[in-house]
């Protein structure tokens, strides 16, 4: 098998001794202090180390191949790579994209300059859905989780200016210092697409006033979190009766050439407050609402000096010192729009069919072990347990990369006597043309949602499936030259933990063919719901960089860490050089991180998973086997009385 290695300046855990002293206190410290004392962030980064290691490491290599294939070094393997690299030579030609300037975006402006009213938005709305532009209600075709088949149409509310709605309530402390910097940010880019220095702050000031008013009405990232509740089927007729401003029904049909009867609210408080926030006498906001969001739309596509400005906010909220260099930047941009084709390009070139059936292989050994875990489970009835392994026996995998490059971007052609921006704005009309024309047909589910260069792994709950890219399929999570045990622990642990969202408070509210169906009794659902609010309140309210933890919006990715980590055990243990110390260690190895404390609490506000110190932290303490491998005592840090350790699968 043909494992990822790169070489790197950035320290690898290997180089540092586990602190013996610390194991029973802290074992992420014990594990990863010494790292930590000398790691440093880059400048660009909120953050370093684990995930991210492998992350530049793949950034790194691919830059260098593909300096070469803009060299004429390397051949473009298809035809989509040879469109990749014209593009990536646009993206490169910093001399062309500063001449150019910023005039590719002004017409974009000028069309919501232009509009009088909403009856005049309204004209507009289906085309402004096909062009990206930013609208107060979006629209999108996905699976319907009742019958995933089949797509629906969801109708939704706008995103915020701040990370969440917690953020706008008056005692939060980070909209103090974030919202200045969002308002310097937005007025700066204003006025380098030619306006004045008062029209710029009167429209920046008029957008935030629209977005404040965004806020009550829509879902914080824990109610968001609860997946299963943006699932609320109204009538179509209904919808539109709420909405006076705009004529949602002709838009619609515009789109799919069909008029559904049904569409999906994720957030339905936003629909019944919509007319008091689109109203005649808000119209001047909304539309520098758009102005703003289109602005700050074209921040990487311009000149470099829009860039850097444009990224300003984001930087502050992350912490990041300095943006990336133009290079890195020319890179990812090129990248993003033919991710999938260089996900092929890195998934052929450094995995292989070989590792991919071998990974596989290892994917399928799991579920097996997870499916004996629930065979055996003593809390499950018969009735709900044997629809618990239906549902795993249906589990599709996906390994390394897909078997063809999706056949999406055969349609992008890039035009060298275009600006580069408009070229972007080309592809983006293609996706989104592709997205509409979903409506009416069955769901394709080859697509896949990250390319293979991706460091990271998705359960998709109605899809019912699990995918792991390449790129998370190397040191430290699997290698060769490492043990059995501390391969279970890195990638044989991502692998359950994936499978474990099949069951988590999310997941398992799905089938095995990914249809919203409740497949428990009564009895097992109480049960399992008690359990999850366990989890909930293990984990809720820990300190952590200033602030705290809350269980409600990291319940189910603790739960899958939880499954996970006992299930990855139970294989470790099941071979004859089963070593539970390298086990346990290459278990803290993997959650190795160390990152800007405003990018921490960030996360703490936003992100589905705990931090990750406590993701390696609090789940040991649930395990028998790491208080008799570390001789963990009562008294120790590290210790969890037995009555309050947390077992679900």
């Amino acid at each position: 098998m043909r494992i990822n290695r790169f070489a790197s300046d950035a320290p690898s855990a290997d180089d540092f001794p586990v602190d013996e002293s610390l194991l029973t206190k802290d074992f992420y410290d014990a594990v990863n202090g010494k790292w930590a004392a000398q790691a440093t962030i880059p400048g660009d980064h909120a953050s370093t180390g684990g995930f991210m290691d492998l992350a530049d490491n793949i950034e790194h290599t691919l830059m260098h191949d593909f300096s070469d294939l803009l060299a004429g070094k390397l051949t473009p393997a298809n035809p989509e790579m040879a469109e990749f690299k014209k593009l990536y030579g646009m993206t490169s030609d910093f001399a062309q994209r500063e001449a150019t300037g910023t005039a590719p975006l002004k017409p974009w402006l000028a069309k919501i300059e232009a509009l009088k009213d909403f009856d005049d938005l309204s004209a507009h709305l289906a085309e402004w859905h096909r062009l990206g532009l930013p609208v107060p209600i979006g629209v999108g075709v996905e699976p319907d989780m009742k019958d995933t088949s089949q797509y629906a149409l969801y109708v939704d509310a706008p995103d915020l200016f701040l990370p969440d709605k917690t953020y706008y309530s008056k005692d939060n402390p980070a909209a103090k210092q974030l919202m200045p910097i969002f308002t310097q940010t937005a007025t700066k880019l204003l006025e380098m697409l030619g306006y004045d220095s008062a029209k710029a702050a009167e429209i920046v000031e008029q957008a935030k006033a629209f977005d404040a008013q965004i806020a009550p009405h829509v879902k914080s990232s824990e109610e968001a979190a609860d997946y299963v509740k943006i699932y609320n089927p109204r009538k179509l007729a209904d919808v539109d009766a709420k909405v006076n401003a705009l004529d949602l029904t002709a838009a619609i049909t515009d789109l799919l050439h069909d008029t559904p009867e049904t569409v999906i609210l994720p957030q339905p408080k936003f629909f019944d407050a919509v007319n008091d926030i689109l109203t005649p006498a808000n119209f001047d906001a909304v539309k520098s609402w758009m102005l703003v969001n289109t602005a700050f739309d074209a921040t990487g596509l311009l000149t470099e000096e829009y860039r850097q400005v444009g990224g300003t906010y984001s930087r502050a909220l992350s912490g990041k010192k300095e943006a990336r260099s133009q290079e890195k930047a020319a890179y990812y941009l090129a990248m993003g729009s033919f991710s999938q084709v260089v996900g092929d390009y890195y998934g052929r070139k450094y995995f292989g069919e070989a590792a991919k059936q071998d990974v596989h292989d290892m994917v399928v050994k799991m579920a097996g072990v997870y499916q004996n875990r629930l065979k055996t489970n003593d809390w499950l009835s018969q009735s709900t347990r044997e629809k618990a392994v239906v549902k795993l026996q249906k589990l599709t995998i996906k390994v390394g990369y897909p078997d063809k490059v999706d056949p999406l971007y055969a349609k992008f052609k890039v035009d060298t006597s275009k600006s580069l921006f408009d070229n972007l704005q080309g592809f983006s009309e293609i996706v989104l043309a592709d997205h509409f024309a979903h409506w009416g047909k069955p769901v394709d589910r080859d697509k896949w949602e990250m390319s293979a260069n991706t460091v990271n792994a998705y359960y998709s709950p109605t899809n019912n499936e699990i995918v792991f890219p390449a790129a998370i399929l190397q040191k430290p999570f699997y290698s060769l030259e490492q043990s059995s045990s501390a391969n279970y622990g890195g990638i044989g642990a991502v692998i359950a933990h994936e499978i474990s969202h099949a069951f988590d408070n999310n997941g398992a509210q799905f089938d095995e063919f990914g249809n919203l169906n409740n497949w428990w009794t009564d009895a097992d659902l109480s049960h399992f719901q008690d359990l999850a609010k366990s989890m909930i309140n293990e984990f809720d309210g820990i300190d952590f960089a200033g602030q705290k933890v809350n269980g409600k919006l990291t319940v189910s990715e603790n739960i899958a860490d939880a499954g996970g980590l006992s299930c990855a055990l139970e294989a470790a243990k099941s071979e004859d050089d089963v070593d539970l110390r390298a086990f346990f260690i290459n278990w803290g190895n993997v959650w190795r991180m160390k990152a800007t404390t405003e990018y921490m609490q960030l996360l703490l506000s936003i992100d589905v998973h705990a931090p990750a110190k406590l993701r390696a932290n609090v789940q040991l303490k649930n395990l028998a086997d790491f208080y008799s491998t570390f001789n963990v005592q009562p008294g120790d840090d590290m210790y969890l009385a037995p009555a309050d350790r947390v077992k679900i699968w």
